[in-house]
């Protein structure tokens, strides 16, 4: 090949290499994948807002902040922003929150058992729900020991179960189920269930077979795969990313696993923040979402971190946060079911401070109907009263101010029945506790009765049915099971008194209980009027401040103000002579020289009013001053010395102290007030004599 004819190929090569390089360059680049969906935040601090209910037990439907549940316990949401609640309770009943703020009822009417069209259909104590592919809603029918579901249609249907309770596999209409509490369905349709109190994880294929996936003859916390595996009340279920079952597992106080391949393993053991796990949810990088019996939601990552969302201070605490479900923003709904409500939990923006949370039932929600009956017979009659709502209690090692006493006391002998006060129905799946115990109790509804053989009398032999007792290897009762859903009527036995030899009774969710003598007890009185026995002051280090020879207490106008101390007590009527109880409210008035009160000090200032029990551990302290309690080893008087300067009351606890730094220098008195619940005014010493430093 000639030179000029290798330059002219060389220049056409680079001539159309130049061309495709500038098509290439002219092509509009590919599209961007979409974004894939952003990762769950870890510790971020909600914004606690209410969506649904005003905090009073009931039916009403509307708008949703007059809206009110008997027992809102599951949850579930749609596409469209619908959220589904399970209101057990009185009402039975699917109730619908619908994005515009109105809440309906889906399906049911009064408590039994009926299939058919929604609005005509009955349950009984449903419990959670989970919603299909197509739409439908799957019922975990706890009282009913079924599987319902709820047509797109609105037809209500039992998709397993023959209403009998037990433990039987195989074809739906034949199978049995004891309390199932938890449900949950894949895309394929399967309907997992957590069957309660047989201790296992069911499954409902689309056939309608039903079969056993975990769990066996017992309760236990056993790994492995099948029969040999061990869970111990199983209530709620949650499917991950990967079609792992995340169950909580109540009783182990753990979160545990099924994987695709059937084999149970351990996702979050005991020892962490959670306190008997009682809701889950899981979003779609794998973070989980739980409840707990103490009112904590708690986040744990991927990689197993725990962090409380709520119910750790300075986050407050619910009073039985039952179901959570995600909203569409990285949120939760939740329901809290003691509560009456349907709360919504949302990030605060970074360095944003969340405004106060409405949490709990409603303060003023009306108590119980017990008619004025006592828990023991004859219970239209008098018994004698040992311990009132607040009082200062120790630890029996050597802590005198270790908690307060939660509830209302009543003497009884050893072995005496306790009974019912009011109709009741088992609300929670953590109903009995502490076995054996001198704290043993049975929480019946809004009621809890304490120090008692639990559904036994004093040969710990069963009442009934009702009671299940589950016993040790070694023979030995480890526990009795009251199932959720179960009734008892006013004046049924309950149990019998223990070894402490009274009743105690807390009205109200914990962390939310009333004083129990509003309920009104036949033949109660109390004309007695309170004994103010001191008031003192206390310095900066909470040492009292001496009395000087001139009979007056000397006090510096400035720094950092003292703490006023009312030392009192109370009885009632008939009560014996030592027996001390503590006080309804109790406060303080500053007045001057002449006995006459300062502007804003005409009245008493009642910072301390026992009317419900303040959620922090540390109200205890913040309510008595040293030296309360009982102080000295096998003394029998508990002495209760009040710090009136601090607040607790009406569930909230603060420190404070009085300063007196705008007022002159010279001569005041500090009088000490106190009332009991009837409203008798306290007599005694209640004058302190001070001078004010210049």
């Amino acid at each position: 090949m000639t030179r000029g004819r290798w330059t002219m190929v060389v220049l056409i090569a680079a001539l159309m290499a130049a061309a495709l390089a500038w098509t290439f360059l002219r092509e509009p680049a590919p599209p961007a994948p979409p974004p894939g969906p952003v990762a769950t935040a870890l510790g971020w601090t909600p914004q606690i807002s209410v969506l649904a209910g005003d905090g009073v037990g009931g039916s009403t439907e509307g708008p949703a902040a007059q809206a009110r549940f008997a027992d809102p316990y599951g949850l579930a949401v749609d596409a469209h922003g619908v959220v589904y609640i399970a209101d057990a309770g009185d009402n039975n009943r699917i109730r619908r929150l619908h994005p515009d703020g109105r809440v309906d009822t889906l399906a049911g009417q009064g408590e039994g058992w009926r299939d058919g069209a929604a609005l005509q259909a009955q349950f009984n104590t449903p419990s959670a729900i989970a919603l299909d592919a197509a739409g439908n809603v799957l019922v975990a029918d706890t009282g009913n020991h079924v599987i319902r579901r709820i047509a797109v249609d609105g037809t209500v249907s039992t998709l397993a179960g023959d209403g009998q309770r037990g433990f039987v596999d195989g074809p739906a209409a034949q199978a049995r189920f004891d309390g199932p509490m938890g449900v949950a369905v894949d895309a394929g349709g399967r309907v997992y269930v957590a069957d309660t109190y047989n201790d296992r994880i069911r499954v409902i294929e689309p056939d309608g077979r039903v079969h056993t996936v975990a769990g066996g003859e017992r309760p236990g916390l056993v790994e492995g795969i099948g029969a040999a595996t061990r869970l111990d009340t199983p209530v709620a279920l949650a499917l991950d990313p990967q079609g792992n079952l995340l169950i909580a597992d109540l009783f182990n106080n753990a979160i545990r696993q099924l994987a695709p391949d059937g084999t149970l393993s351990t996702r979050v053991a005991d020892g962490g923040l959670l306190s008997g796990p009682l809701s889950l949810a899981v979003t779609h990088d794998g973070v989980i979402y739980a409840s707990d019996i103490n009112g904590k939601v708690v986040q744990i990552s991927a990689q197993g971190h725990q962090l409380a969302l709520a119910g750790v201070p300075p986050q407050p605490r619910f009073a039985r946060p039952t179901a959570l479900a995600l909203d569409a923003d990285g949120g939760l709904y939740l329901a809290d079911a003691a509560s009456y409500r349907v709360h919504r939990l949302h990030a605060l923006a970074a360095g944003a401070t969340a405004p106060p949370a409405l949490i709990g039932p409603a303060p003023d929600a009306p108590l119980p109907n017990t008619a004025g009956r006592w828990p023991l017979a004859p219970q239209d009659g008098w018994h004698e009263v040992v311990g009132t709502l607040g009082e200062v209690r120790g630890d029996f090692k050597g802590e005198s101010r270790h908690h307060l006493h939660g509830g209302f006391d009543i003497r009884g002998d050893v072995g005496q029945p306790v009974l019912a006060i009011a109709d009741g129905k088992v609300d929670t799946p953590f109903a009995a506790w502490s076995v054996g115990g001198q704290a043993e109790g049975l929480s019946l509804g809004r009621l809890k009765y304490i120090h008692m053989k639990v559904g036994r009398d004093p040969r710990d032999q069963p009442f009934d049915a009702r009671w299940q007792q589950l016993f040790g290897e070694d023979g030995k009762l480890e526990r009795v099971r009251v199932r959720r859903g179960t009734r008892f009527a006013a004046g049924e036995a309950l149990g019998s008194i223990n070894r402490m030899a009274h009743v105690h009774l807390s009205v109200g969710a914990s962390g939310f209980e009333r004083n129990a003598v509003a309920l009104g007890f036949t033949g109660y009185a109390d004309t007695f009027a309170p004994r103010i026995t001191d008031v003192a002051v206390l310095d900066d280090l909470d040492q009292p401040i001496k009395t000087g020879a001139d009979g007056r207490v000397a006090i510096p106008r400035q720094g950092p103000g003292v703490q006023i101390v009312v030392e009192a007590w109370d009885q009632v009527d008939r009560n014996l002579p030592r027996r001390r109880l503590g006080l309804y409210q109790v406060g303080y008035q500053v007045l001057d020289a002449q006995g006459q009160p300062l502007a804003g000090y005409e009245q008493p200032r009642f910072n301390i009013v026992f009317n419900r029990m303040p959620r922090e551990d540390s109200a205890t302290r913040v309510a008595y001053a040293p030296d309360s309690g009982i102080t000295v080893h096998g003394s029998a008087v508990t002495r209760f010395r009040y710090l009136v300067t601090n607040t607790v009351r009406d569930g909230l606890v603060e420190t404070g102290r009085w300063q007196p730094d705008a007022l002159p220098a010279g001569d005041y008195i500090l009088r000490g007030s106190a009332r009991d619940y009837s409203g008798n005014e306290a007599i005694g010493p209640r004058d302190l004599k001070v001078t004010l430093l210049p």
